[in-house]
């Protein structure tokens, strides 16, 4: 069989989420999918007719699977195997052995890395938890609001029967403060309005966001690192540069006006978002050079009015991960002194091929 038969047989394991990998009844490697090239960091043109052990090295449990799978032709599975990445990672997965005849393939390999599978169960329980912290403070937002215009009304009402310049500074402060709380209510529920999709690309809201924070913070310097041939995306284009804005906010204010923002595109292949396999995704990362995030907030950095800083209102990034999670996307955070990466994934739209 030659390569563009094979290629043939065995391309619809290109379109699953999982880690595939077939080989023939030599332990030689005859396909890797997508996803398998992304688990194991390799090119599968480096690996097909190459014998299995390159790709995963040597665990006994593995190898005992292989043999009995080859010898009494039944499907075995495999839990928290190690498998050596590179010299000095190892990987833990869990893999499925399963005898098959397909073309020159003898056996499917279904690897499933279990941080991934953890990944996925922690951001299905975050999301939960997220919803009822936002119905939550919504609801509360709703009950302080209507309040908080009573009391404005009644402080104007009260500074017009004030003589004295001095007992009407307090009325000014009763007024300034209930337009604080208001502006804050506010922007908790705007993170609950409906979204009004449109085509927009990517790098254009990047941009923008861009001159707004040199605007805002003179010594803070963005710097770009685009893939310029990312499609367009479905989204909301104020939604977008509200929350990429809010994140690199707290990053010029995290390094107190000073420092260095990065904003980076790429491609992700193969990817599950919101329990959604999607073929092509859009990888978006803030990354900033300032102190950190504290640690005993780091697991709760997306709550609603928690803040690192003594007066911040804790809801920047709260409403971008709301904004993100519309999307059908998600936000992760990773972060150390010197270096903090906000990664946002985003759906794209599967690109047409030429004449279609």
């Amino acid at each position: 069989m030659n390569s563009s038969e094979s290629f043939n047989a065995f391309s619809g394991l290109d379109l699953l989420s999982s880690a595939v990998v077939l080989i023939d009844g030599n332990l030689v490697i005859r396909h890797l999918n997508p996803a398998a090239e992304n688990l194991f960091a390799v090119s599968s043109r480096q690996l097909i007719g190459h014998p299995l052990v390159r790709l995963v090295g040597e665990p006994a449990e593995l190898s005992a699977a292989l043999d009995n799978a080859l010898k009494n032709n039944w499907s075995y599975t495999g839990h928290n195997i190690g498998i050596a990445r590179g010299p000095d990672t190892e990987l833990h997965v869990d893999c499925t052995v399963t005898p098959i005849e397909a073309a020159n393939a003898r056996l499917l390999l279904e690897v499933r890395p279990i941080d991934q599978q953890l990944k996925a169960a922690r951001e299905e329980q975050l999301a939960q938890q997220q919803q009822a912290n936002r119905e939550l403070v919504r609801n509360l937002a709703h009950e302080i609001k209507n309040p908080l215009g009573g009391i404005r009304g009644s402080a104007q009402l009260l500074e017009r029967e004030l003589a004295s310049e001095p007992l009407k500074e307090y009325t000014q402060v009763i007024i300034e403060e209930a337009d604080r709380l208001q502006d804050l209510m506010q922007r908790l529920l705007s993170s609950h309005r409906l979204m009004q999709p449109a085509l927009v690309n990517i790098h254009e809201i990047l941009e923008r966001v861009r001159r707004l924070i040199h605007a805002e913070y003179h010594d803070v310097s963005v710097r770009r690192d685009y893939d310029t041939s990312l499609p367009d995306i479905t989204g909301d284009r104020e939604q977008l540069i509200q929350a990429i804005l809010n994140i690199s906010r707290n990053a010029a204010q995290a390094m107190q006006g000073r420092g260095e923002v990065v904003f980076r595109t790429r491609a992700a292949r193969h990817v599950t978002l919101a329990k959604k396999h999607h073929e092509l995704a859009l990888e978006l990362q803030v990354i900033d050079n300032g102190p950190g995030i504290p640690e005993d907030i780091r697991d709760k950095i997306f709550y609603p009015l928690v803040s690192g800083r003594e007066k911040g209102s804790g809801l920047g990034l709260t409403i971008a991960q709301s904004f993100v999670q519309q999307h059908g996307g998600t936000i992760e955070v990773s972060s150390r002194p010197g270096r903090t990466c906000f990664s946002l994934m985003l759906p794209l739209a599967k690109r047409k091929r030429e004449g279609q």
